[in-house]
Protein backbone atom coordinates (compact mmCIF):
# COMPACT_ATOMS: atom_id res chain seq x y z
CA UNK A 1 0.00 0.00 0.00
CA UNK A 2 1.37 3.44 -0.90
CA UNK A 3 2.11 5.91 1.89
CA UNK A 4 -0.47 8.44 0.62
CA UNK A 5 -3.22 5.78 0.49
CA UNK A 6 -2.30 4.62 4.01
CA UNK A 7 -2.59 8.15 5.41
CA UNK A 8 -5.94 8.66 3.64
CA UNK A 9 -7.22 5.40 5.09
CA UNK A 10 -6.15 6.43 8.59
CA UNK A 11 -7.82 9.82 8.17
CA UNK A 12 -11.08 8.23 7.07
CA UNK A 13 -10.98 5.71 9.92
CA UNK A 14 -10.53 8.52 12.41
CA UNK A 15 -13.54 10.35 10.98
CA UNK A 16 -15.89 7.37 11.24
CA UNK A 17 -16.27 7.42 15.05
CA UNK A 18 -16.81 11.21 14.96
CA UNK A 19 -19.60 10.87 12.38
CA UNK A 20 -21.16 8.01 14.32
CA UNK A 21 -21.07 9.96 17.58
CA UNK A 22 -22.62 13.02 15.86
CA UNK A 23 -25.46 10.90 14.45
CA UNK A 24 -26.05 9.17 17.80
CA UNK A 25 -26.14 12.50 19.63
CA UNK A 26 -28.93 13.90 17.42
CA UNK A 27 -32.14 13.61 19.39
CA UNK A 28 -34.86 11.45 17.88
CA UNK A 29 -38.26 13.16 17.95
CA UNK A 30 -41.56 11.30 17.53
CA UNK A 31 -44.76 12.58 15.96
CA UNK A 32 -48.01 10.92 15.01
CA UNK A 33 -50.20 11.32 11.94
CA UNK A 34 -53.86 10.32 12.33
CA UNK A 35 -56.04 10.15 9.23
CA UNK A 36 -59.63 9.07 8.58
CA UNK A 37 -58.61 7.59 5.25
CA UNK A 38 -57.43 4.34 3.74
CA UNK A 39 -53.67 3.96 3.44
CA UNK A 40 -54.12 2.29 0.04
CA UNK A 41 -55.99 5.29 -1.43
CA UNK A 42 -53.80 7.02 -4.05
CA UNK A 43 -54.74 10.35 -2.47
CA UNK A 44 -53.44 9.09 0.88
CA UNK A 45 -50.11 8.20 -0.68
CA UNK A 46 -49.78 11.69 -2.15
CA UNK A 47 -50.63 13.32 1.18
CA UNK A 48 -48.22 11.11 3.12
CA UNK A 49 -45.43 11.92 0.66
CA UNK A 50 -46.25 15.63 1.00
CA UNK A 51 -45.92 15.49 4.79
CA UNK A 52 -42.61 13.61 4.59
CA UNK A 53 -41.20 15.97 1.97
CA UNK A 54 -42.25 19.11 3.85
CA UNK A 55 -40.69 17.87 7.09
CA UNK A 56 -37.55 16.78 5.29
CA UNK A 57 -37.14 20.24 3.78
CA UNK A 58 -37.26 21.59 7.34
CA UNK A 59 -34.49 19.24 8.44
CA UNK A 60 -36.57 16.40 9.91
CA UNK A 61 -35.40 13.12 8.38
CA UNK A 62 -37.18 9.87 9.17
CA UNK A 63 -34.82 7.39 10.76
CA UNK A 64 -32.25 10.04 11.65
CA UNK A 65 -33.93 12.61 13.89
CA UNK A 66 -37.62 11.86 13.35
CA UNK A 67 -39.95 8.91 13.72
CA UNK A 68 -43.50 9.14 12.37
CA UNK A 69 -46.27 6.94 13.74
CA UNK A 70 -48.89 6.64 11.00
CA UNK A 71 -52.46 5.56 11.76
CA UNK A 72 -55.07 5.06 9.02
CA UNK A 73 -58.65 4.58 10.24
CA UNK A 74 -60.61 4.68 6.97
CA UNK A 75 -64.20 5.65 7.74
CA UNK A 76 -64.34 3.56 10.91
CA UNK A 77 -65.19 6.01 13.71
CA UNK A 78 -64.45 3.45 16.44
CA UNK A 79 -61.04 2.70 14.92
CA UNK A 80 -60.34 6.44 14.66
CA UNK A 81 -60.98 6.85 18.39
CA UNK A 82 -58.90 3.77 19.17
CA UNK A 83 -55.97 5.07 17.12
CA UNK A 84 -56.26 8.48 18.75
CA UNK A 85 -55.95 6.87 22.18
CA UNK A 86 -53.07 4.72 20.96
CA UNK A 87 -51.10 7.71 19.70
CA UNK A 88 -51.69 9.65 22.92
CA UNK A 89 -50.38 6.71 25.01
CA UNK A 90 -47.13 6.81 23.03
CA UNK A 91 -46.31 10.18 24.57
CA UNK A 92 -45.45 11.78 21.24
CA UNK A 93 -43.94 15.23 20.76
CA UNK A 94 -46.81 16.29 18.47
CA UNK A 95 -49.68 14.88 16.41
CA UNK A 96 -50.76 15.96 12.93
CA UNK A 97 -54.32 15.24 11.86
CA UNK A 98 -57.01 16.40 9.47
CA UNK A 99 -60.61 17.27 10.30
CA UNK A 100 -62.15 13.97 11.50
CA UNK A 101 -59.29 13.03 13.83
CA UNK A 102 -59.31 16.28 15.74
CA UNK A 103 -62.36 15.71 17.94
CA UNK A 104 -61.28 12.31 19.38
CA UNK A 105 -57.78 13.63 20.04
CA UNK A 106 -59.16 16.68 21.85
CA UNK A 107 -61.29 14.44 24.04
CA UNK A 108 -58.27 12.37 25.10
CA UNK A 109 -55.43 14.85 25.59
CA UNK A 110 -55.09 18.50 26.53
CA UNK A 111 -51.28 18.39 26.71
CA UNK A 112 -49.80 16.82 23.57
CA UNK A 113 -49.55 19.47 20.82
CA UNK A 114 -51.99 18.82 17.98
CA UNK A 115 -51.81 20.47 14.56
CA UNK A 116 -54.76 20.10 12.21
CA UNK A 117 -54.90 20.54 8.44
CA UNK A 118 -58.56 20.76 7.49
CA UNK A 119 -62.02 21.21 8.95
CA UNK A 120 -64.43 24.11 9.25
CA UNK A 121 -64.85 26.85 11.86
CA UNK A 122 -62.69 25.44 14.70
CA UNK A 123 -63.91 28.21 17.03
CA UNK A 124 -67.58 27.45 16.40
CA UNK A 125 -66.89 23.74 16.82
CA UNK A 126 -65.34 24.43 20.23
CA UNK A 127 -61.89 23.18 19.27
CA UNK A 128 -59.99 26.42 19.94
CA UNK A 129 -60.81 29.56 21.91
CA UNK A 130 -60.05 31.98 19.09
CA UNK A 131 -58.20 32.05 15.78
CA UNK A 132 -55.57 34.52 16.98
CA UNK A 133 -55.00 32.83 20.35
CA UNK A 134 -56.01 29.16 20.36
CA UNK A 135 -55.06 28.97 24.09
CA UNK A 136 -54.93 25.17 24.41
CA UNK A 137 -52.86 22.42 22.82
CA UNK A 138 -54.54 22.66 19.39
CA UNK A 139 -53.78 24.85 16.40
CA UNK A 140 -53.59 24.48 12.66
CA UNK A 141 -55.01 25.34 9.28
CA UNK A 142 -58.74 25.25 8.54
CA UNK A 143 -59.84 23.78 5.24
CA UNK A 144 -62.74 26.18 4.76
CA UNK A 145 -63.97 29.43 6.18
CA UNK A 146 -67.53 30.13 7.17
CA UNK A 147 -69.80 30.73 4.23
CA UNK A 148 -68.10 28.38 1.77
CA UNK A 149 -71.40 26.63 1.14
CA UNK A 150 -72.74 29.94 -0.14
CA UNK A 151 -69.91 29.94 -2.69
CA UNK A 152 -70.80 26.37 -3.64
CA UNK A 153 -74.42 27.40 -4.16
CA UNK A 154 -73.50 30.43 -6.24
CA UNK A 155 -71.11 28.43 -8.42
CA UNK A 156 -73.62 25.64 -8.99
CA UNK A 157 -76.35 28.11 -9.93
CA UNK A 158 -74.00 29.97 -12.26
CA UNK A 159 -73.07 26.77 -14.11
CA UNK A 160 -76.64 25.46 -14.27
CA UNK A 161 -79.07 28.43 -13.91
CA UNK A 162 -82.10 26.13 -14.12
CA UNK A 163 -81.35 24.42 -10.81
CA UNK A 164 -84.10 24.94 -8.24
CA UNK A 165 -83.24 22.20 -5.73
CA UNK A 166 -79.89 21.52 -4.05
CA UNK A 167 -78.92 18.68 -1.73
CA UNK A 168 -75.99 19.09 0.67
CA UNK A 169 -74.31 15.81 1.64
CA UNK A 170 -72.83 15.22 5.09
CA UNK A 171 -72.78 13.03 8.19
CA UNK A 172 -75.07 15.12 10.36
CA UNK A 173 -74.41 12.97 13.43
CA UNK A 174 -71.00 14.63 13.73
CA UNK A 175 -70.91 18.08 15.39
CA UNK A 176 -68.04 19.30 13.22
CA UNK A 177 -69.92 18.31 10.08
CA UNK A 178 -73.07 20.08 11.25
CA UNK A 179 -71.09 23.27 11.76
CA UNK A 180 -69.46 22.89 8.35
CA UNK A 181 -72.72 22.22 6.55
CA UNK A 182 -75.17 24.41 8.44
CA UNK A 183 -73.02 27.03 10.10
CA UNK A 184 -73.13 27.84 13.80
CA UNK A 185 -75.91 30.25 14.82
CA UNK A 186 -74.42 30.78 18.30
CA UNK A 187 -71.27 32.59 17.17
CA UNK A 188 -71.38 36.11 18.69
CA UNK A 189 -69.21 37.60 15.95
CA UNK A 190 -71.69 36.56 13.29
CA UNK A 191 -69.21 34.34 11.44
CA UNK A 192 -70.27 30.81 10.75
CA UNK A 193 -73.96 31.58 11.26
CA UNK A 194 -76.78 30.49 9.02
CA UNK A 195 -77.86 33.94 7.99
CA UNK A 196 -75.54 34.24 5.01
CA UNK A 197 -76.47 30.90 3.47
CA UNK A 198 -80.18 31.54 4.08
CA UNK A 199 -79.84 34.88 2.32
CA UNK A 200 -78.16 33.26 -0.69
CA UNK A 201 -80.82 30.53 -0.79
CA UNK A 202 -83.52 33.19 -0.96
CA UNK A 203 -81.69 35.29 -3.54
CA UNK A 204 -81.00 32.30 -5.81
CA UNK A 205 -84.51 30.92 -5.34
CA UNK A 206 -83.40 27.41 -4.58
CA UNK A 207 -84.70 24.84 -2.13
CA UNK A 208 -81.94 23.28 -0.03
CA UNK A 209 -82.16 19.83 1.51
CA UNK A 210 -79.65 18.06 3.75
CA UNK A 211 -78.85 14.43 2.97
CA UNK A 212 -77.43 12.54 5.94
CA UNK A 213 -74.70 10.34 4.47
CA UNK A 214 -73.26 8.70 7.55
CA UNK A 215 -72.30 5.52 5.66
CA UNK A 216 -71.70 4.41 2.08
CA UNK A 217 -75.19 2.91 1.62
CA UNK A 218 -76.78 6.18 2.68
CA UNK A 219 -75.22 7.94 -0.31
CA UNK A 220 -77.20 5.84 -2.78
CA UNK A 221 -80.43 5.97 -0.77
CA UNK A 222 -80.32 9.69 -0.13
CA UNK A 223 -79.30 10.79 -3.61
CA UNK A 224 -81.71 8.44 -5.42
CA UNK A 225 -84.62 9.75 -3.34
CA UNK A 226 -83.59 13.35 -3.99
CA UNK A 227 -83.23 12.74 -7.74
CA UNK A 228 -86.88 11.70 -8.19
CA UNK A 229 -87.78 15.34 -8.78
CA UNK A 230 -86.19 17.43 -11.56
CA UNK A 231 -83.82 20.42 -11.59
CA UNK A 232 -81.62 19.19 -8.77
CA UNK A 233 -77.93 19.58 -7.97
CA UNK A 234 -75.50 18.44 -5.27
CA UNK A 235 -73.07 20.13 -2.91
CA UNK A 236 -70.39 17.97 -1.28
CA UNK A 237 -68.73 19.85 1.61
CA UNK A 238 -65.19 18.87 2.61
CA UNK A 239 -64.92 15.86 4.91
CA UNK A 240 -62.81 12.75 5.33
CA UNK A 241 -65.89 10.68 4.53
CA UNK A 242 -66.46 12.47 1.22
CA UNK A 243 -62.82 12.03 0.18
CA UNK A 244 -62.81 8.36 1.12
CA UNK A 245 -66.08 7.68 -0.74
CA UNK A 246 -65.56 10.12 -3.59
CA UNK A 247 -65.80 7.38 -6.23
CA UNK A 248 -69.26 6.35 -5.01
CA UNK A 249 -70.45 9.96 -4.73
CA UNK A 250 -69.20 10.87 -8.23
CA UNK A 251 -70.76 7.74 -9.73
CA UNK A 252 -74.17 8.27 -8.13
CA UNK A 253 -74.17 11.91 -9.24
CA UNK A 254 -73.43 10.77 -12.82
CA UNK A 255 -76.05 8.02 -12.69
CA UNK A 256 -78.80 10.46 -11.74
CA UNK A 257 -77.36 13.21 -13.95
CA UNK A 258 -76.94 15.65 -11.07
CA UNK A 259 -74.47 18.49 -11.46
CA UNK A 260 -72.33 18.69 -8.33
CA UNK A 261 -69.78 20.95 -6.70
CA UNK A 262 -66.98 19.27 -4.72
CA UNK A 263 -64.46 20.55 -2.15
CA UNK A 264 -61.08 19.98 -3.81
CA UNK A 265 -59.32 19.10 -7.04
CA UNK A 266 -59.15 15.33 -6.59
CA UNK A 267 -62.94 15.10 -7.03
CA UNK A 268 -62.86 16.90 -10.38
CA UNK A 269 -59.82 14.88 -11.46
CA UNK A 270 -61.75 11.68 -10.65
CA UNK A 271 -64.76 12.73 -12.74
CA UNK A 272 -66.70 15.25 -10.67
CA UNK A 273 -68.14 18.26 -12.48
CA UNK A 274 -66.39 21.08 -10.62
CA UNK A 275 -64.43 21.62 -7.43
CA UNK A 276 -63.94 24.74 -5.38
CA UNK A 277 -61.72 24.78 -2.35
CA UNK A 278 -58.35 25.35 -0.76
CA UNK A 279 -55.45 23.07 -1.65
CA UNK A 280 -55.15 20.20 0.89
CA UNK A 281 -51.49 19.64 0.07
CA UNK A 282 -50.68 23.28 0.81
CA UNK A 283 -52.46 22.91 4.14
CA UNK A 284 -50.33 19.87 4.96
CA UNK A 285 -47.14 21.72 4.06
CA UNK A 286 -48.18 24.58 6.30
CA UNK A 287 -49.08 22.16 9.10
CA UNK A 288 -45.64 20.57 8.77
CA UNK A 289 -44.23 24.05 9.33
CA UNK A 290 -46.15 24.30 12.61
CA UNK A 291 -44.91 20.84 13.62
CA UNK A 292 -41.36 22.06 12.98
CA UNK A 293 -41.90 25.12 15.17
CA UNK A 294 -43.42 23.02 17.97
CA UNK A 295 -40.51 20.55 17.88
CA UNK A 296 -38.20 23.54 18.21
CA UNK A 297 -39.95 24.74 21.35
CA UNK A 298 -42.96 26.87 20.39
CA UNK A 299 -46.39 26.19 21.90
CA UNK A 300 -49.62 25.57 19.96
CA UNK A 301 -51.34 28.22 22.08
CA UNK A 302 -49.04 30.85 20.58
CA UNK A 303 -49.49 29.77 16.96
CA UNK A 304 -52.63 31.31 15.42
CA UNK A 305 -55.16 29.18 13.59
CA UNK A 306 -55.11 30.18 9.95
CA UNK A 307 -57.92 30.24 7.41
CA UNK A 308 -57.47 29.60 3.69
CA UNK A 309 -56.36 32.61 1.68
CA UNK A 310 -56.65 31.03 -1.75
CA UNK A 311 -59.34 28.89 -3.35
CA UNK A 312 -59.02 26.95 -6.59
CA UNK A 313 -61.73 26.20 -9.13
CA UNK A 314 -61.19 23.06 -11.22
CA UNK A 315 -63.66 22.20 -13.98
CA UNK A 316 -64.09 18.85 -15.70
CA UNK A 317 -65.36 19.61 -19.22
CA UNK A 318 -65.75 15.92 -20.10
CA UNK A 319 -68.23 15.52 -17.25
CA UNK A 320 -70.01 18.74 -18.24
CA UNK A 321 -70.50 17.40 -21.77
CA UNK A 322 -71.77 14.07 -20.44
CA UNK A 323 -74.36 15.97 -18.40
CA UNK A 324 -75.30 18.15 -21.35
CA UNK A 325 -74.09 21.31 -19.62
CA UNK A 326 -72.70 24.23 -21.55
CA UNK A 327 -70.38 25.87 -19.04
CA UNK A 328 -70.64 29.70 -19.07
CA UNK A 329 -67.63 31.60 -20.33
CA UNK A 330 -67.43 33.46 -17.02
CA UNK A 331 -66.72 30.17 -15.19
CA UNK A 332 -64.26 28.96 -17.83
CA UNK A 333 -62.27 32.18 -17.67
CA UNK A 334 -61.77 32.18 -13.92
CA UNK A 335 -61.17 28.42 -13.56
CA UNK A 336 -57.68 27.65 -12.28
CA UNK A 337 -57.69 24.37 -14.20
CA UNK A 338 -59.88 22.90 -16.93
CA UNK A 339 -59.77 19.12 -17.37
CA UNK A 340 -60.55 18.19 -20.96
Amino acid sequence: MKRREFITLLGGAAAWPLAARAQQSERMRRIGVLRAAAESDPDSKVRAATVREALQQLGWIEGRNLRIEWRWAGDDADLLRSYAAELVKLGLDAILTEGPGLRPLQQITRTIPIVFAGGADPVGAGLVESLARPRGNITGFAGVESGQNTKFLELLKEIVPGITRVAILGDLTQPDTRVGVLGNPTRPDGSGNRGSIQGVIAALRVEVRLIDTRDADAIERGVSAFARDPNGGLIVPPSGFATLHRESIIKVAARYRLPAVYPDRIFAADGGLVSYGSNPLERLRSAAGYIDRILKGEKPADLPVQLPIKYETVLNLKTAKALGIEVPTSVLLRADEVIE
